[in-house]
């Protein structure tokens, strides 16, 4: 289907041809796509890529890079011309051309000036087709001259004048930029009373002392060269009152003072702009920088207003502490009168800025590039507007269109050039030229005009895939010239498609608008014109749409829970879908909470943040479905907010309030709150509470308390923060309406009464001048109250008071407004003094070696003079001859609680003499001691022996030294040695029994068994029983004859080729063994010991090559009492049972009646390493020599 634009048939007008003709441009005017194959074949006309600036500002220091490249078809050749002649680069040596490029590059660096090369360039591009021109670039290097010297005398003036110090920085190309330094090079400050200018100058809008200093220095730095050039450094000396005086005095005369104000305060006038008006020239696309700097004192202020107007916010900007009013991107609509006024406490001075836009040419309608067919009409448009509205010019291949050859083809009407039934000759590069005083543009726009066959640049082939029940667009882009018709044909059906069920795009695309299953096949497309035809075939498959079959849900969890989402997907077997998650329509956070599986979003320990909307997004290269679910996190309440008070009352007030966000848990109830601003600021006190429901609460104030008030909400998460503070609320004054708590009376000396008591809270004080009102007498007379008023204070002293006698007594609050409510009677006593008497009748009653128990009488009540704390009981031991010297005795206390009259002492030594007295204890302090009474402790049984040795080993004898006990307890009456030797298992043998006098500290034991370990226990006696036991153990010594014959043997000759042949004679066995298994026979060990089982075999263990108890694997039973030891050289209990200990470091077990051991004997010692091959019996010799190397 080909669409057509049929033109009414009505007469037209001479003024309606251009538009005509345009409309004709953009139905007919070829677009040539950007595809690379076609664009290497199409010829084409050049095309300027890229240039340098206009205004070309250059270092002189490097060498000159003037650009200029295009493109082409033929690649376009490159000419200029400098200062409007042709420039031969060929006769300049320092001149180079880049290949392909017209890029000039003058090489200044090695020799030559950049002043020579200075000069307007034009850069021509030229091939077959037409010729592009650059614009004119104007080649200038950049200047930074150095400061004319001049002599500047110092500037002397008063206090409070103003000041200019002016700059006047070298003219420099491009203009310096301009600041003020002093000679450490620091900036110096400034502010609403000093700054820099717009011209560079610094203004001072009054001068003060500190402005006194010889080094303000102008630095002018110029950018393009990188370099700094600075001014002769300035001194300025600001004089006082008192000091210009003296000046004037001894030197000068009133005529020689810089400026002729005084210091006088005086209104602003203008240091710049001079004048009330002025006027402003700038042009569109810059910024408008408009300035007043105004002098006086105090220091001016200035204000920016544009008269009948507003400023532009989004351009407006203030700089140099408001001195400067800029607008950036400025147009002709700025234009206008602005004012600034200069404002002090004295006056107000305004200036008018008269500002006038101007504007170099800007675009309009650029003209673009055409693309003709031979016999084509087609239109460049050039339109630029300006102030002055700039005068437009055409060239033709960069020559004046009044002077290029002419063209039939073409007629030239102001800002169009119009063509009619181009030829292919007709291609040419027009250039539009649009100047005003203040500039120029220069745009080139070729005509290129083809004739060319129909080409598709659709690849062959190409295969869509689209969704079903969606558009299907197949691309056919075409290229011909004339431009050609397109035509589909879809499989093997000789009619095209017609639109009333397809649609075919002006581009060549044909779109289905719903593709189904039965639109998959095969499609043809054939563009056609006069100078051929080209065609292209294309396949359409349409595949099952994506469908998310299980979505995710609305989810509320709480805070710290875990959440799951669920999305399961659909889709067509060919295509492979991608899931994606997401949060608020971004990706999910990086957060290793956030895990996704197959068909699941999991999110654990859910936070406040997590609440949002999830999205599950599948993804196939066709389409995309997706799906969201809320999650909502419940959480505590928001804080109210808008708190307010109304209904004030003296002593009730109405609060009321708005709730905050209940974060998806409702509310259940709000906790008010309130600060006593005046007695306690800062601390919060619990109110009341009101349901959830609630917004207001009625609230029971007290008196004289400056209330603020906050609330806080609580759901079933917990509360919120509070809200902020509601305003303040004043009470009334009132008297007290209770009084102080926790009153007592205790003296502190015998002759006073202390009066203490817990002082009312500000917030109970109910009014100011707080006060007290202490009344006292005692209980058992017949005075009456004693009365005194004392300041907020907690307590008062009676003194004169007899000693510990009761009182009655009361405090009562006031204040400035009356009296608390008549306080309770509380009972104390005067000031207690130490007891007088001591306990009478003293005697002790030994109960045992440790303990003994003392009685007393008490002492009477009067004699305590105090409240009675108990009884307390000094005791001590007698001293040795020895001890007597020390000046210290160390004594025990023991305090007996109330009123008791006997009391035990634990912990005595026995066999030893005591002395003890006893006193009375009150809250002053100790009554006198009773007299000394001694007493005696019986024996005790001893502690162990301090020590026990065992010296001088020998084949049968043993001797042992011990140190007596370190606490006898009583006379020694004799010793008990005991002793039982432990055989290589680690059995004990017979255990002895011996009895040693007291007064011995050495016994030798005769006829023991030589090589044999022994184990001793030893204990000393006293009347009283059996002390504590001491172990040790030893070993008599070794038959040095035996051992020697033992190792002679072993190292024999003949011993030694009997284990080599035994060895041998192993190795042959195991070698036939494993000759006959390879052979599939079986060699029946197993079944010969089944067959004669013989307890006392023991098959060799395969770990260690050792001989161990036989067992069959599925019998568990322990091992017999008396069997050999396993091959770890341990005694397990259950192996031995009979055993009475284990070799070890410690006896755990007691002796019965008869004085035998009972127990076991265990320890962690390391065996030796000769008892491998042990048994019940005595070690042999060699055994022993084995063990004890």
């Amino acid at each position: 289907m080909q669409l057509k634009i049929m033109p009414k048939k009505t007469p037209l007008s001479a003024g309606r041809v251009p538009l005509i003709l345009f409309l004709c441009q953009m139905i007919s005017a070829l677009e040539v796509p950007l595809d690379p194959k076609l664009l290497e074949d199409l010829v084409q006309p050049p095309t300027i890529t890229q240039q340098s600036p206009k205004d070309y500002i250059i270092d002189p220091r490097e060498n000159i890079v003037i650009q200029c490249e295009a493109k082409g078809k033929p690649p376009p050749s490159f000419s200029w011309t400098r200062n409007g002649t042709h420039f031969d680069i060929d006769k300049d040596p320092l001149v180079t051309m880049k290949s392909d490029s017209g890029t000039l590059i003058i090489n200044i660096m090695s020799e030559g000036k950049a002043e020579t090369y200075e000069g307007i360039y034009q850069c021509t591009a030229r091939n077959e087709r037409g010729a592009a021109i650059s614009n004119n670039i104007v080649i200038r290097p950049s200047r930074s001259p150095l400061w004319t010297k001049e002599k500047l005398e110092p500037i002397i003036l008063q206090n409070g004048q103003s000041l200019v110090l002016p700059c006047r920085p070298p003219i420099g190309l491009p203009p310096p930029i301009i600041f003020w330094m002093d000679n450490s090079f620091q900036r110096l400050p400034q502010s609403e009373r000093v700054s820099q200018g717009l011209n560079g100058d610094l203004y001072f809008s009054n001068v003060l002392p500190e402005d006194t200093r010889e080094d303000y220095i102008c630095y002018a730095r110029f950018n393009h060269t990188q370099t700094i050039q600075q001014k002769q450094p300035i001194s300025v000396k600001v004089l006082s009152v008192d000091e210009l005086n003296e000046t004037i005095a001894a030197n000068l005369s009133d005529t020689e003072f810089y400026g002729a104000k005084s210091n006088r305060e005086r209104p602003p006038t203008f240091l710049t702009p001079e004048g009330n008006a002025s006027n402003k020239e700038e042009l569109r696309g810059n910024i408008l920088s408009l300035e007043c700097i105004a002098e006086g004192l105090p220091t001016p202020i200035i204000y920016w207003i544009k008269e009948d107007g507003t400023l532009p916010i989004n351009r407006t900007f203030y700089r140099n502490f408001q001195k400067t009013l800029q607008i950036i991107q400025v147009s002709e609509t700025d234009s206008g009168n602005y004012q600034c006024i200069a404002k002090n406490a004295l006056g107000a001075i305004h200036h008018t800025i008269s500002v006038t836009v101007k504007a170099a040419p800007y675009w309009i309608m650029e003209p673009q590039n055409l693309v003709l067919s031979p016999g084509d009409d087609g239109t460049l448009i050039c339109r630029a507007n300006g102030n002055p509205k700039p005068r437009i010019s055409w060239l033709s291949n960069g020559v004046p269109i009044e002077i290029a050859p002419d063209d039939p083809s073409r007629k030239i009407d102001g800002d169009t050039v119009i063509f009619t039934n181009v030829q292919e000759r007709s291609s040419a590069v027009y250039q539009c030229n649009a100047s005003n005083e203040y500039g120029y543009l220069l745009a080139n726009a070729f005509v290129n005009v083809l004739a060319e066959p129909p080409r598709i640049l659709t690849s062959a082939n190409t295969l869509y895939q689209v969704i079903a029940n969606r558009p299907a667009l197949l691309d056919c882009a075409f290229f011909g010239s004339p431009l050609p018709t397109i035509e589909w044909f879809k499989g093997d059906k000789g009619s095209a498609l017609r639109d009333d069920i397809y649609i075919l795009h002006e581009n060549g695309t044909l779109e289905i608008p719903v593709a189904q299953k039965e639109s998959t096949g095969t499609y043809t497309c054939v563009a056609r014109n006069k100078l051929g035809m080209a065609k292209n075939e294309v396949n359409l498959e349409i595949k099952d749409p994506t469908r998310i079959i299980k979505q995710p849900e609305y989810a509320i969890v709480q805070r710290g829970s875990t959440v799951s989402f669920e999305c399961k997907v659909k889709h067509d077997h060919t295509l492979i879908p991608t899931v994606t998650w997401l949060k608020e329509n971004r990706e999910l956070p990086t957060d290793e909470r956030f895990t996704v599986d197959k068909d699941h979003l999991v999110v654990a320990d859910v936070n406040d943040d997590d609440g949002g909307t999830y999205t599950c997004v599948a993804n196939t290269t066709l389409d995309s479905v997706s799906a969201s679910a809320v999650l909502s996190v419940v959480d505590v309440p928001n804080p109210p907010f808008d708190l307010e008070l109304t209904d004030q009352l003296d002593k009730s007030v109405q609060l009321s309030w708005t709730p905050g966000d209940d974060n998806n848990s409702p509310i259940t109830k709000f906790i008010i709150e309130y600060e006593d601003a005046m007695h306690e600021a800062g601390l919060w006190h619990h109110q009341t509470e009101v349901p959830g429901t609630q917004t207001t609460a009625q609230l029971k104030l007290s008196p004289y308390v400056n209330y603020s008030f906050r609330v806080m909400a609580e759901n079933s998460l917990g509360r919120s923060s509070p809200s902020e503070a509601s305003e303040q609320y004043l009470t009334k004054a009132a008297e007290p309406d209770k009084n102080p708590t926790t009153v007592e009376g205790l003296g502190s000396e015998p002759d006073n009464l202390v009066i203490t008591w817990k002082p009312l809270s500000g917030f109970e004080s109910n009014g100011p001048g707080l006060q007290y009102k202490v009344s006292w007498r005692q209980k058992d007379g017949d005075d009456e109250w004693t009365s005194v008023v004392v300041a907020n204070v907690s307590k008062y002293i009676v003194s004169g008071t007899p000693t510990f006698v009761p009182y009655l007594i009361k405090v009562q609050a006031l204040n400035d407004v009356g009296f608390a409510p008549e306080p309770a009677v509380v009972m104390g006593h005067s000031g207690e003094d130490l007891p007088m008497v001591a306990p009478g009748n003293v005697h002790v009653t030994v109960v045992n070696s440790t303990l003994a128990e003392v009685h007393w009488d008490p002492v009477p009540l009067k004699s305590i003079r105090g409240h009675l704390q108990g009884y307390r009981i000094y005791y001590w031991k007698a001293q040795s001859s020895s001890q007597r010297n020390r000046r210290h005795i160390e004594k025990k206390i023991l305090t007996f609680q109330g009123s008791k009259t006997h009391g035990m002492l634990p912990g005595l030594e026995p066999f030893s003499h005591y002395t003890l007295n006893v006193r009375v204890v009150n809250g002053k302090g100790e009554g006198p001691a009773s007299p000394d009474r001694g007493f005696h402790t019986p024996e005790g049984v001893p502690s162990a022996p301090s020590t026990l040795k065992i010296v001088n080993p020998t084949l049968d004898s043993l001797t042992l030294e011990w140190d007596p006990p370190s606490h006898p307890n009583g006379i020694l009456t004799e010793y008990t040695l005991k002793y039982q030797p432990i055989n290589s298992t680690h059995e004990l043998g017979p255990l002895v029994d011996l009895k040693i006098p007291a007064n011995k500290t050495r016994w030798t034991l005769k006829n023991l068994n030589f090589s044999t370990r022994y184990k001793f226990y030893f204990y000393a006696q006293t009347s009283a029983g059996s002390g504590s036991q001491i172990t040790e153990e030893a070993v008599t010594t070794v038959d040095e004859a035996m051992a020697s014959r033992q190792v002679d043997i072993a190292t024999q000759g003949w011993f030694i080729g009997l284990m080599c042949a035994v060895a041998l004679l192993i190795l042959i066995l195991l070698i036939v063994c494993f000759i006959r298994r390879n052979k599939g026979g079986k060699y029946p060990v197993k079944e010969k010991e089944d067959a004669h089982a013989d307890p006392e075999i023991q098959p060799m263990k395969e770990d260690d090559g050792t001989f161990g108890e036989y067992s069959d694997a599925e019998d568990h039973k322990p091992l017999k009492k008396g069997s050999r030891t396993p091959s770890d050289r341990t005694v397990k209990k259950e192996d031995s049972d009979d055993s009475l200990v284990d070799y070890g470091e410690g006896v755990n077990g007691q002796f019965n009646e008869d004085g035998s051991f009972i127990g076991q004997y265990s320890g962690k010692k390391e065996k030796e390493p000769a008892e491998g091959n042990e048994s019940s019996e005595a070690p042999s010799p060699v055994n022993a020599m084995n063990s004890f190397v």
